[in-house]
């Protein structure tokens, strides 16, 4: 009938969850990472917790997927830049930027990645970039200017609060492309056999940085809270994150799944003041409404006749 609705789509909010709780549990994992990156070398930080989100993907997949096969040609060349961008330069970024800065600045910097994440679909996926998502972006870049000069106001040292952000926001572009690529191979791979490889890559990538620092594993040896806390990472982090975000792209848009990057850097403040009791001031406040407004207007739902 003339100006019936049209039949809807399938509900998107399990797939909306599913990217929510990926992020919210990367944003927890700023804290964790913090505390391993001030007792352990980075590269062994992130080796070991591939290593054994491994030991963990392996039987899952065998499991729930059958057989496991060996990725090849674009699939697996895919997957190995995912490992290099998302996990060695994402982690490397991040690590080393969290010994300069604090996490809250860290998750401040991370507010730009549903900006960078935009940009990138609309440069290199063809997805529409909405004139609303340019606000976005420009909020996405403001925000790390905030964060740039958080230093000043926080009575640390804003030469070394400056350095710190710049990495984490090289990571946050190493982020960035990992979420582009993980789009191109969402559904041609099961999802945890996607996972085990990106994981095993990232774990060879890594294991030449890692080797020199190996005697520090008698750190973890001798405290049960540490090795706790990397095992925590390693399983959030590497497995149970990656696996919701595989799940969420078969059904969601990289520009539309870049906007729950948002997640991050909230719940990354929330963790640093709640854990680490870090101090939240009003450069981070004025940062976060910066990027809470961006994403605002970004995302607000338009009128039908639009």
């Amino acid at each position: 009938m003339l100006g019936a609705p049209r039949p809807e789509s399938p509900p998107l909010l399990p797939a909306y969850v599913q990217l929510a709780a990926a992020m919210a549990l990367v944003g927890v994992n700023v804290a964790v990472a913090k505390l391993l990156s001030e007792a352990l070398p980075i590269a062994l930080i992130v080796c070991l917790r591939c290593i054994l989100a491994c030991l963990v993907l392996w039987p899952l997949a065998r499991a729930l997927e059958g057989r496991v096969p060996r990725p090849r040609g674009a699939v697996g060349r895919n997957l190995f830049l995912q490992a290099l961008f998302g996990t060695a330069l994402y982690n490397a970024g991040l690590l080393a930027g969290l010994r300069l800065t604090t996490a809250l600045e860290g998750g401040l910097v991370l507010a730009t990645l549903p900006a960078v994440v935009a940009i990138g679909s609309a440069v290199w996926l063809r997805e529409r970039l909405a004139p609303r998502q340019s606000v976005l972006a420009a909020g996405g870049m403001a925000a790390i200017t905030v964060a740039r000069l958080g230093g000043a106001g926080t009575g640390g040292d804003a030469g070394g609060d400056a350095l710190g952000n710049m990495l984490v926001f090289a990571g946050v572009c190493g982020e960035a492309i990992y979420v582009l690529l993980a789009k191109r191979v969402a559904g041609q791979v099961p999802v945890f056999t996607a996972t085990l490889w990106m994981q095993g890559f990232s774990a060879l990538v890594l294991a030449p940085f890692a080797l020199p620092g190996i005697g520090a594993v008698a750190v973890l040896a001798a405290d049960p809270g540490l090795a706790g806390l990397l095992v925590f990472h390693s399983l959030t982090a590497s497995v149970v994150s990656l696996v919701l975000w595989y799940q969420a792209l078969k059904r969601v848009p990289a520009g539309v799944a870049g906007v729950f990057t948002a997640f991050l850097p909230a719940t990354a403040a929330v963790t640093a003041v709640a854990v680490l009791g870090e101090a939240f001031g009003a450069v981070h406040a004025l940062g976060f409404m910066l990027m809470g407004a961006s994403l605002a207007l970004a995302t607000w739902p338009r009128r039908r006749g639009a």
